[in-house]
């Protein structure tokens, strides 16, 4: 059922990559990536623990599959992620959003805030103050950034704006991609 997140003995496995941009925290259920951390393991572990009956444990392949789809985007070799991903953690307008994102702006393109809350309603959105900030409170809270690419969301006039890992990680995922420059400023 969507929006579903008790679980009942389900296992999930944990790993702190080392990434260009810093550590990142990655939690696996059977199910796909259920959570990534900017800041590393801490924030994505906590996000498995807020799921009921969903305990610590072996997924043989899972941590292998994912360590090798990152090290295959930091390497400029992997375009999209193909990683299941474990929705639970989504629901409602910033599960729209994010699923708008994931499929609909790919490796090295953008997308403003308007823009994207004007492709999950169908309608003339842009100039709508509100429908961005919704949007952008759905990047805020997105639990498996970089996979759900929310570094590619940007204002209305092209700058950066909002991370949770910090502008510059922001900036550094784009050049990465070829968004943007990759100098210092």
């Amino acid at each position: 059922m969507e929006g579903e997140v008790r679980v009942e003995g389900e296992t999930y496995a944990a790993v702190e990559l080392v990434t260009p941009i810093g550590p990142l925290g990655v939690v696996v259920t059977p199910r796909g990536v259920l959570a990534v951390g900017l800041s590393g393991l801490g924030a994505a572990a906590e996000a498995a623990a807020g799921l009921p009956g969903l305990t610590a444990g072996p997924l043989p392949g899972a941590l292998e599959r994912v360590r090798a789809e990152f090290d295959a985007y930091f390497a400029g070799g992997l375009r999209r992620f193909t990683v299941p991903i474990d929705w639970r953690l989504s629901s409602g307008y910033a599960r729209q959003v994010r699923e708008a994102l994931y499929v609909g702006v790919g490796y090295g393109e953008t997308v403003s805030y308007g823009e994207l809350a004007r492709r999950v309603s169908g309608a003339d959105v842009e100039g709508e103050f509100g429908a961005a900030r919704a949007v952008g409170r759905a990047m805020a809270t997105n639990p498996v950034p970089v996979i759900v690419p929310c570094h590619r969301v940007l204002a209305a006039d092209g700058s950066l704006h909002g991370f949770g890992g910090g502008l510059e990680m922001k900036r550094r995922l784009l050049a990465l991609e070829g968004a943007v420059p990759d100098v210092l400023f």
